[in-house]
């Protein structure tokens, strides 16, 4: 890498973590209850060591801020980091920026677990030593996309990444249906499911943030120390073959870590759409189309554009929210319809 292209990297790394602390600072200071806005930095600063200023804010105040907002804000940046990297690698393994993370099922599957469960329980609050509501819908995230691979891959290398598509498309069309069947003989759960499938994150805690942590480092980790060989991939299954990789191996790692990722944060905070595909794009348009920029990148911005996002969600139908996947929308729909047409005119 050149002198000039490894400084561009440098910009671009620290404009996007200072983005990210933007984002987060602002989305501890703006909500509908609690301080006013401006007190929240100096409380901040006064809780760091050697530094005493009044900040006016009082324990019950801060307890809001600490107990409500701030795992909510890490929460969001933890899960728009995931669904951001999960959406850029599997752009990179299929070869088609149109993708996202719910390609092989893992909307649908994690979506009927979670009606199972509100099914099941009903209105009565959980007797379980654990939520039942994020372990069922990592499962059936998992279930989902184990029977995709295995019979998207049943039909040979060659086309193994058409038929993964196609599998993907069935397997969520099974689970859909399966899931409006328990709907239509559960009615009385139908406004808890929509509200789980819209995305959601007004319940955040610091257990929540705690048992997504482990599954989102080691996604990630594994995707960024493979985001070289997605370089790879972009020249084709045989010139990569040729060039000594195992694409066989490469596929399956990063659709398993990238899937890993997604299914669990989706278990905590529901289906929360389009982040796979604006951020990756966001940033292929700003740094280039290199994954070695592509994926940290992605992992930055991400998280500073749910935490945005979560902002207006908070704040616009007070004392109400509007799901998260809405607003999200609001933003992804037409970004997804201009990307659908500049590809057509390109074609």
């Amino acid at each position: 890498m050149s002198t000039q292209g490894r400084g561009h990297s440098v910009l671009w790394f620290s404009l996007s973590g200072l983005l990210v602390v933007c984002a987060m600072l602002a989305g501890v200071m703006i909500g509908p209850a609690g301080p006013t806005w401006w007190r929240v930095p100096l409380e901040l600063m006064n809780r760091l060591p050697f530094i005493s200023i009044d900040s006016g804010v009082s324990k019950v105040d801060w307890n809001i801020v600490w107990m409500i907002r701030a795992p909510r804000v890490v929460l969001a940046a933890i899960v728009g980091a995931t669904l951001s990297v999960s959406g850029a690698s599997y752009q990179g393994v299929f070869r088609n920026p149109l993708v996202d993370p719910y390609l092989l099922g893992v909307a649908s599957g994690a979506g009927l677990g979670a009606t199972l469960v509100f099914a099941f329980r009903g209105n009565q609050p959980s007797t379980w030593w654990i939520d039942p509501l994020p372990l069922a819908s990592f499962c059936g995230a998992l279930v989902a996309v184990f029977i995709t691979y295995t019979v998207g891959t049943s039909f040979g290398r060659s086309r193994s990444t058409v038929t993964l598509v196609l599998a993907g498309v069935a397997v969520t069309s099974l689970a859909t249906a399966i899931q409006t069947f328990i709907l239509q003989r559960n009615n009385d759960v139908i406004r808890q499911v929509f509200s789980w499938v819209l995305g959601r994150l007004s319940s955040a805690t610091w257990g929540d943030v705690r048992l997504v942590l482990p599954y989102v480092v080691i996604s990630t980790v594994v995707l960024l120390l493979h985001r070289r060989l997605l370089d790879v991939l972009r020249v084709g299954d045989d010139e990569a073959t040729a060039l000594g990789t195992n694409i066989r191996r490469v596929r399956l790692t990063i659709v398993l870590a990238a899937t890993l990722g997604t299914a669990s944060v989706v278990a905590v905070s529901g289906l929360i759409g389009f982040v796979g595909i604006i951020v990756p794009h966001a940033v292929r348009l700003i740094a280039g189309s290199s994954y070695r920029k592509v994926l940290p990148l992605s992992v930055l911005l991400g998280a500073a554009f749910l935490v945005a996002a979560d902002i207006p969600s908070r704040v616009l139908a007070d004392p109400a929210e509007i799901p998260i996947g809405v607003v999200t929308a609001f933003f992804g729909a037409p970004f997804f319809l201009i990307l659908l047409h500049t590809r057509k005119n390109e074609s």
